[in-house]
């Protein structure tokens, strides 16, 4: 069966529909997005003279759909003209578009009935080996595909997107009792390799996995704090990065996803659930329901666990108190737990100090993630026949550092067995017959191999490995690691490619990961074909170590920022002509310096999640790692050489790029704002990344690979810098600058346009690289840029001065 999707066709063009059509587009996939015909003309249609035949009346839901995505934040898009790739449409007048689609996902109302009457209409128009799929996130697959033929049924099954698409890695894969393996087979490698996602095969049970696992450990946490007296403040602090949670942890959370979507999710346990202690875990809260009928559900509703109001100067904060149904201002919630925990790097020991705290913010956490466990092992092998898949469904869909079975693990087994056996709770029989074999953790590790206790043979079992998937973790186990400082480390990848890994804090740049720059290029050059630059942390890099740049500046060493910074500018440009390729692996955050050593390597494999740019401006500095040289070489090189072509224009784009610290939404983005090429290449599942970019490597290798050679430059001069002064002058009137960013902004214009020399004068990058130098360093002596440094040091955000 081919795997490729050509065509597909959303039916139901609300959030989740028109976002799942969004994600398709930005993969490529054109789509048909389909909704009802509106049942009448709205008051605003009926005065533009529309009719019930009128095209913008019968597709409006579509319509609407489109333009949301257009609009939303976070942007559902790459690019907002991916929009383009969206055909709106109605079931009245187009249901037999979809006879063009490979794929057909059902997107409409949570009703077995609806959505069994729209399949009905849809049989006659459907394509010999086109897959049929619906996106609910509880209804019965196998009730959803009863009574129709067997050739619907075998390529019928569930694919359970996590909201929002674009962003949430989880994909849901729930099979039919018919559907073929082929068709399960083929939608998890579209899911995977096209749509970048991490699948979950689940099982055909009540909410599936991610959101069973979800909604208990949300009620479990609400049900604890009303019945011990947490305030909800309280609750927010310790189910957040405390326990390797977002930062929203529970309540906030709530607020997000909205009361009403969290109320249904619950609600669908409760009324599929068998009679039980389980089911009454999901029985509705009475404040809650009050809270629905009040219409407070969360932010779209500008209030519900939350709700922001205007104080005296400035914006407050005020939050429900369940109790009396009112809000009121919010209490300063401590706990040492959680004080210390914030302190702690590795989330394992982070939970593992919260659950034996003895605090209430440790007891609280230890009565929610004990229940959890338990809950989670009575699971198995309900909604699934492992463990794996759990864990990865909690941390692809709900975005916990580790699953629950990790978390155990953790904080260890076999202790928190005892304790819980203390405290009169009642330990699963999957539990009890992997401690009887004598093991005594759910996971095991050897040799950069992981395993995992199966229940079916009572025995461990390895976690299927993918050649796709590198896991420099794993390398290091192998004893892989050819060089290591505290900044970074040389991996070998195998077949004669090599990796730069940063692992400071946040990857920030210092003068370990310089000398390991140095240090990797002289390894490469003896014992290696080409090397990658990339890591598995959060993000790629945020740039320089700030705190030891303020630290030298405070200190008043000129001369070792001076040299700092020249030693950055040399391995770049060492980076830059190298002999062998050097392929940039970006990801995520990939800002200032790390921006810088994307740009200076010969090709660029981005995640389709790359935030890169040159943000220097904010914090009073320009970029002095070659970034700024960069820019403008990338925006000028499109010019053929010999054509008198007029400059300014390119020489603009690249100077507003860095001037305005543009940032990259997505690596389509970046390719646009001239951070990448469009030879540069996109990995969309980021869990390939590493291995894109190797295999990018031995392209080049084997294409016969020959480094640059240093150009001459043509620059603007002094013409060009008059010219750009006087955009900034125009700027700086509209109030769209402040005056010190008029001067920041003016050092790059003088960079940018060679400096005090006559217009097409010619120059070597070793003169802009000075330019960079000198300015970067004048800006270092000024106390606005100092007071920028140190506000985002202190707040994590900008400050114009």
């Amino acid at each position: 069966m081919s795997q490729r999707i050509r065509k597909a066709a959303v039916l139901g063009a609300g959030v989740m529909g028109s976002t799942i059509a969004a994600h398709l587009a930005n993969v490529g996939i054109p789509s048909y997005l389909l909704d009802i015909v509106p049942p009448q003309l709205t008051e605003a249609e009926k005065k533009k003279g529309l009719t019930t035949e009128s095209y913008e009346f019968r597709n409006r839901f579509a319509i609407q759909g489109k333009k949301n995505v257009q609009e939303a934040k976070p942007a559902p898009l790459y690019l907002k003209e991916e929009a383009e790739l969206l055909t709106v449409g109605n079931f009245e007048d187009h249901l037999s578009w979809v006879s063009d689609a490979d794929w057909i996902i059902e997107v409409v109302l949570e009703n077995l009935n609806v959505k069994k009457e729209l399949f009905k209409k849809l049989i006659p128009f459907l394509k010999e080996g086109a897959v049929i799929s619906s996106n609910t996130s509880g209804i019965s697959i196998q009730k959803m595909c009863e009574g129709f033929s067997t050739d619907f049924e075998e390529r019928f099954l569930g694919t359970h997107f996590f909201n929002p698409p674009r962003y949430m890695k989880l994909l849901e894969i729930i099979p039919a009792q018919s559907t073929s393996k082929a068709v399960i087979q083929r939608m998890a490698e579209v899911g995977e390799k096209i749509l970048g996602k991490g699948v979950v095969y689940a099982k055909d049970t009540p909410n599936f996995i991610g959101n069973r696992i979800g909604a208990f450990a949300g009620a479990v946490t609400m049900r604890t704090a009303l019945e011990d007296g947490y305030l909800i403040e309280e609750v927010d602090q310790i189910t957040g990065p405390a326990i390797g949670r977002t930062k929203l942890a529970t309540f906030k959370l709530g607020d997000l996803v909205g009361l009403d979507v969290m109320s249904h999710v619950s609600k669908n346990l409760y009324d599929n659930l068998p009679e039980g202690k389980e089911k009454e875990y999901f029985k509705p809260s009475p404040f809650i329901e009050q809270m629905i009928k009040n219409q407070w559900l969360g932010q779209k509703t500008k209030q519900g666990f939350y709700k922001r109001v205007k104080g005296e100067g400035k914006d407050e904060t005020l939050v429900m108190d369940y109790e009396k149904g009112e809000y009121r201002p919010q209490k300063k919630a401590t706990f040492p737990s959680v004080e210390a925990a914030k302190n702690i790097e590795d989330v394992r020991e982070r939970i593992k100090t919260m659950v034996t705290s003895p605090d209430r913010g440790g007891q609280f956490a230890w009565k929610i993630l004990k229940k959890t466990f338990l809950y989670s092992a009575e699971r198995i092998p309900e909604i699934s026949d492992d463990i794996v898949n759990v864990d990865r469904a909690m941390r692809w869909g709900y975005n916990w550092e580790l699953g629950p079975f990790e978390q155990w693990d953790a904080i260890g087994l076999k202790s928190s067995v005892k304790r819980m056996e203390k405290e009169g709770e009642t330990i699963p029989p999957f539990v009890e017959k992997l401690l009887i074999k004598g093991y005594s953790s759910f996971y095991e590790r050897k040799e950069g191999h992981v395993s995992f206790f199966d229940l079916g043979t009572a025995q461990y079992q390895g976690v299927e490995e993918k050649p796709e998937i590198i896991l420099l973790p794993s390398l290091k186990e192998m004893k892989k690691t050819v060089l290591s400082n505290p900044g970074a480390s040389l991996i070998d990848l195998g077949d004669g490619v090599a990796c730069l890994e940063f692992h400071s804090k946040m990857n920030s740049i210092g003068a370990d990961t310089v000398q390991m720059i140095r240090d990797s290029l002289k390894q490469v050059e003896e014992k290696f074909d080409g090397l990658v630059i990339g890591n598995q942390a959060e993000n790629f890099s945020v740039g320089a170590n700030l705190m030891l740049i303020l630290f030298e500046i405070q200190d008043e060493n000129w001369d070792d920022i001076d040299m700092v910074v020249k030693a950055f500018q040399d391995a770049l440009m060492a980076v830059k002509y190298f002999e062998k390729p050097v392929v940039a692996a970006p990801f995520g955050m990939t800002l200032a310096g790390g921006c810088e050593i994307a740009l200076a390597c010969s090709k660029i494999q981005a995640a389709a999640e790359t935030y890169m740019g040159l943000v220097e401006v904010g914090v009073g500095l320009i970029p002095a790692g070659g970034g700024t040289k960069e820019m403008l070489l990338r925006c000028t090189e499109g010019i053929p050489s010999g054509v008198d072509a007029d400059y300014l224009p390119f020489v603009r784009k690249a100077f507003e790029t860095v001037a305005m610290a543009k940032v990259s939404m997505s690596v389509k983005e970046a390719q646009k704002l001239g951070y990448m090429r469009s030879t540069d290449k996109i990995s969309i599942n980021r869990d390939y990344l590493l291995h894109d970019a190797k295999r990018t490597v031995l392209e080049l290798v084997r294409d016969g690979y020959r480094p640059l050679r240093p150009k001459p430059i043509k620059v603007l001069g002094e013409r060009g810098y008059a010219l750009l002064k006087m955009g900034l002058f125009y700027m700086r009137e509209g109030s769209y600058i402040s005056e010190y960013d008029d001067h920041v902004a003016k050092k790059i214009a003088h960079i940018m346009t060679g400096g005090n020399l006559p217009d097409g004068t010619e120059i070597t990058e070793q003169h802009l690289l000075d330019l960079e130098r000198e300015a970067f360093l004048s800006l270092c002596g000024e106390v606005k840029t100092q007071q920028r440094i140190e506000y985002m040091l202190k707040k994590g955000k900008p400050l114009r001065n």
